[in-house]
Parts: C-alpha cells; structure tokens; sequence
C-alpha cells in the first residue's frame, strides 16, 4: 500500500465536548439570571433573556476555547492512528 503505521496521537473527543460547552453555558446563564425577579409572562421573545442567553454562549465559549489550547488533555481524548509513507510511494 506504501504506507507504514507510525503510531498514535492522542486528540481531542470533539463529539464529547459538545455537552461541556451546553452544560458551560447553562451553568453561566443560571447564575447570571438567578436574583431576577419571577416574571408573570412567559413570552418567548423575551429580549433581556435572549442577551444573556447570547453571552453565557459567548463567554462559555471563550472558556472553552482557551482551555483547549493551554491544556486539551483534561477533555476527553482517542487516539487517531498515524502513518509515514515507506519506499513505495517515491517515484524513481
């Protein structure tokens, strides 16, 4: 085939990141709207909710995000094999 396996990487789960960043963002929108007043209506339109519902997405993202980049091995890892080619794929 001309491809040798060299190994495996370990990379991030991203399938299994998904419930973090939703469970990051309620966590963030429940504490941010914890001391509001009970409201009577329960519109959907609701635009103060809708803006924090925008910026607990927001922050909960940008946590996430810098956390994979200074340490992505506290998520949920697999390992993704890796290959090197060997003599057959040069052309002579």
């Amino acid at each position: 085939m001309g491809l040798y396996f060299g190994g495996f990487h370990d990379r991030p789960d991203w399938p299994k990141i998904g419930p973090s960043l939703l469970i990051a963002t309620c966590l963030i929108l429940a504490i941010r709207t914890a001391k509001w007043t009970q409201r009577s209506d329960n519109s959907l339109s609701d635009r103060d909710l809708e803006i924090e519902i925008d910026f607990a997405a927001h922050m909960a993202n940008r946590v996430l995000s810098k956390l994979m980049t200074k340490c992505e091995e506290i998520f949920p890892q697999k390992k993704e094999p890796w290959y090197h080619a060997n003599d057959e794929d040069v052309r002579k």
